[in-house]
């Protein structure tokens, strides 16, 4: 098979895909469908109207034709403004639900991908999906299938209109079938690359936004701004030119459809004067009907040779995010599930290399945690400290070897019930724009008490400063915790921990970039966290974890 007939079926495959998303939506789409029919309808029966209201109204001055032509247009006009808004509110609500669900599928998607994906692609890639690619879907789905219905239908009915009228004219409109064809393979075939490249170009620019708005601080330090400014620039000019593109080749297909309808239109004029037209029923009213069909068709033929434009970027958004979607997510096979592990860790001879890294993070690592031990893990940056705790909850698959948790294979657990058993507490606090409440009691302890959450940050001595703050526990911490210091989210994520109770407990570098007093804070608080709990603690320093056993 040849590239071009891959791709063909690759798209055709697709828009089936595509099609697909509009079942829930079955009623609106088929009154829409039916409302598009009844607007190409009305147009073709207004066209039919030209040649009795030419002859019979201003040649014969019919009385019956004078008395019911204007009835009939209002009436023509008035059904397709009807069909009219029924369409484009139709195509409107199915297009934006669509995007909705498109949306709602990628984003539920991201949040069950292993942490491999979130590796080896920029956030600023996967963002764009959400924000734009998303939106382009519409335009494949309702937005240019609205225009390929309505004018489709609107250039059949227009044609059979001018073969009823005059088959020798009409024969006329033959000059414009080659022209357009081959038009229309060019146009199709460099819509398609273009817009390919767009959705890559567009996430590398979302990307360099959101890297230089998460490190404004340190560009403002060291000078960046030129750089990141030229950064940005090359870009944006790259996505300008991809976008001038796609206008030139919208503007030389309008050129090229203008030409051949002008070519046609001036072969109608040249026939229609010609002795043997003027000769039978041709009349006046004959050739206007025929010019103002023509008039009609030139139109509806430009926006569907423009429309490929949205089409092909429609389907290689579609393209992009169906291949999201058909990634699989994160292994979940096991069945066990517990209330209370004990917390018997064992890793046998575990290896891992992570994916696109020809170096092994971990060789041949054989460990084993007691229950209710403290296990420390301390060495330089890039030795395996944090690769080793990311296997537990199974962030990552050892590449060969097992780990173990209460004699079982971690496989065999389900992973939301595995995860349950562990509390994290890392360097890099993460913090939800939102109260230091739901931050405390988030996820799956939602439904935690007040006075639970309370007991948790005074036990992480949080409350020190938290019953500063206007509204005590129910004031927001910012984006990523902005509004507090790194000992106040550092405390924050240990009363997480604290709340969620788990009998394996995590600490990566949990105080390493802390001051000595809020240091002081962290690890009495720790002394509280680690009790009769399975720990494994990651430091640089032996000092910070003497108590290890």
């Amino acid at each position: 098979m040849s590239e071009a007939a891959a791709q063909t079926t690759s798209d055709a495959t697709t828009y089936r895909r595509l099609l697909g998303l509009l079942r829930p939506y079955k009623v609106v789409v088929g009154a829409t469908l039916l409302a598009m029919v009844m607007d190409s309808l009305c147009m073709t029966l207004f066209a039919r109207t030209i040649k009795p209201m030419m002859d019979r109204l201003f040649t014969v001055r019919d009385p019956h034709v004078i008395f019911w032509m204007p009835i009939i247009i209002i009436g023509i006009f008035f059904v397709r403004s009807i069909a009219v808004y029924i369409e484009t509110y139709g195509a409107a609500y199915v297009g934006r639900g669509v995007v909705q669900d498109m949306r709602r599928r990628i984003f539920d998607k991201y949040l069950h991908m292993p942490a491999s994906f979130f590796d080896r692609e920029s956030s600023g890639q996967q963002i764009s999906r959400i924000t734009y690619t998303s939106e382009q879907v519409a335009q494949a789905t309702t937005d240019s299938a609205k225009t390929a219905i309505v004018d489709g239908l609107m250039v059949v009915g227009l044609v059979a209109v001018m073969l009823w009228t005059s088959w020798e004219l009409s024969l006329a409109l033959l000059v414009m079938v080659p022209m357009i064809g081959l038009l229309v393979t060019y146009v199709g075939r460099r819509y398609r690359r273009i817009n390919v490249t767009i959705q890559d170009v567009v996430g590398r620019v979302t990307g360099v936004v959101e890297e230089v708005v998460g490190a404004h601080r340190e560009v403002k330090v060291f000078g960046g701004q030129d750089y990141e400014s030229a950064r940005f620039n090359d870009v944006t000019d790259r996505t300008r030119k991809l976008n001038v593109k796609v206008a030139a080749t919208n503007g030389l297909s309008t050129a090229f459809v203008q030409l051949a309808a002008a070519i046609a239109l001036a072969l109608i004029v040249f026939f229609a004067t010609r002795p043997f037209m003027l000769k039978g029923d041709f009349t006046a009213g004959s050739f206007a009907t025929i010019f103002m069909c023509m008039g009609g068709i030139l139109p509806s033929l430009k926006r569907l040779t423009t429309v490929q434009s949205n089409i092909q970027r429609g389907l290689a958004a579609a393209h992009e995010l169906f291949d999201i979607i058909d990634t699989p997510a994160e292994r979940d096979e096991g069945t066990i599930v517990i209330e209370r592990c004990r917390g018997d860790i064992e890793f046998r001879d575990v290896h891992l290399v992570y994916a696109g890294s020809e170096r092994a993070a971990l060789q041949g690592v054989s460990l084993h945690c007691p229950p209710g031990s403290v296990t420390a893990l301390v060495g330089r940056s890039g030795s395996g400290k944090s690769s080793m705790a990311s296997l537990i909850p199974r962030f990552y698959e050892p590449t060969a070897g097992m780990l173990l948790l209460d004699g079982k294979p971690l496989d065999d657990y389900a992973l939301r019930n595995l995860r349950a058993q562990i509390a994290w507490v890392g360097q890099d606090v993460v913090l939800f724009d939102d109260t230091i409440a739901r931050n405390i009691a988030y996820g799956a302890l939602a439904n935690a008490g007040e006075a639970d959450i309370v007991a948790a940050a005074e036990a992480a001595n949080a409350m020190e400063f938290i019953r500063g703050l206007p509204n005590g526990i129910h004031s927001r911490v910012g984006e990523d915790g902005a509004l507090l210091s790194g000992g106040q989210r550092q405390r924050i994520a240990v009363a997480r921990a604290l709340l969620k109770n788990a009998p394996i407990l995590v600490l990566d570098e949990a105080t390493s970039a802390l001051d000595t007093e809020s240091e002081r804070l962290i690890q009495d608080a720790l002394t509280r966290l680690m009790k009769n709990r399975t720990r494994l603690v990651i430091a640089h320093r032996v000092s910070t974890v003497a108590h290890a056993d």
